[in-house]
């Protein structure tokens, strides 16, 4: 087995040959293209290290004039510690899907009117690379990141998104901020299968928001929760929930709220449904069986952006 930055792993069932998960390889480990893989899986959008099992293949994609099924090209060692595959951005017809990071250094590069082979070599990195870093959500090492940061004239905390213990909003306005109203289905996507959010709900102490581990099921927002504790107070009420993003760095982000009734889920099949599903055990820990569930009648949400994109 065989791959290159971008493929996609394919794991499928035994029995059916049905796929039961899929992801992208950001992350090779051999020059020669062989595993284990760093995938990004498309149903949590998290990386883990994957040792692929006879359940698993790759799907090459294209790489330009050759073949889609050659062996990949090994991943070669840069000045200042990154690792590269063959040159190559995003593949022709795949949009950029850029990490916070990525994101970050092609906002500053740009505003410094440098193009990628100026920056490249001020970093003394490939322009592949730093096309690829641009790119992917990538996890560049420190060194790497350093010389990006030198280069840009900035700091590795900004172009991590600096200050993330401190309360979002602290930063600079952009100069030219544009705020604009989310399609419904716009939200939805932002609100995407799972993550943190809050829930606010009427206590017998007063009005409280609290962030909850949720899962979206069948349109529905979905949190375990103990009956004893805060956000149980919900059930049988209408109530909002909120999901929002702050680039610090940036001085940009998104927000979604949902407005609906809340429930128990009680019903044992559906219960057994929601913990199959979910992505995350609540990080508060202890024991939380208590699933509620909040059926939307309301989705809007904002987002704040430059007017200049």
């Amino acid at each position: 087995m065989r791959a290159q930055l971008g493929d996609q792993l394919v794991v499928e069932s035994p029995a059916t040959g049905a796929t039961r998960r899929d992801g992208e390889i950001v992350g090779l480990h051999h020059e020669d293209g062989t595993p284990p893989y760093d995938v990004r899986w498309s149903d949590t959008d998290e990386v883990t290290l994957i040792f692929p099992g006879p359940d698993a293949h790759i799907h090459h994609i294209e790489h330009g004039p050759e073949s889609a099924h050659e062996p990949s090209q090994p991943r070669t060692a840069q000045p200042g510690g990154q690792r590269s595959a063959k040159p190559r951005g995003t593949p022709p017809g795949r949009p950029p899907n850029p990490g916070d990071i990525g994101r970050r250094v092609a906002a500053e590069r740009t505003r410094q009117g440098l193009t990628r082979e100026e920056m490249a070599r001020r970093a003394r990195m490939a322009p592949e690379y730093l096309a690829y870093l641009e790119e992917h959500p990538a996890d560049p090492t420190d060194a790497t990141l350093i010389s990006v940061a030198d280069a840009l004239g900035t700091t590795t905390a900004a172009l991590r998104g600096g200050g993330i213990d401190l309360p979002p909003g602290l930063g600079q306005a952009l100069l030219h901020p544009r705020l604009l109203d989310l399609h419904p289905d716009e939200c939805r996507t932002l609100l995407s299968t799972h993550g943190v959010g809050r829930v606010a709900v009427s206590t017998e102490h007063g009005p409280a928001v609290v962030p909850v581990n949720y899962e979206v099921v069948d349109d529905a927002i979905a949190f375990r929760t103990a009956p004893d504790s805060v956000p149980a107070a919900a059930v049988g009420s209408e109530v909002a929930f909120e999901v929002d993003h702050v680039d610090e760095a940036m001085s940009q982000g998104w927000s979604v709220l949902v407005v609906g009734p809340a429930r128990e889920v009680t019903d044992p099949d559906a219960v057994r449904k929601l913990v199959d599903r979910a992505h995350t055990t609540p990080w508060p820990g202890g024991e939380r069986e208590m699933w509620v569930s909040i059926q939307p009648t309301r989705i809007t949400g904002r987002r704040i952006t430059s007017a200049e994109q």
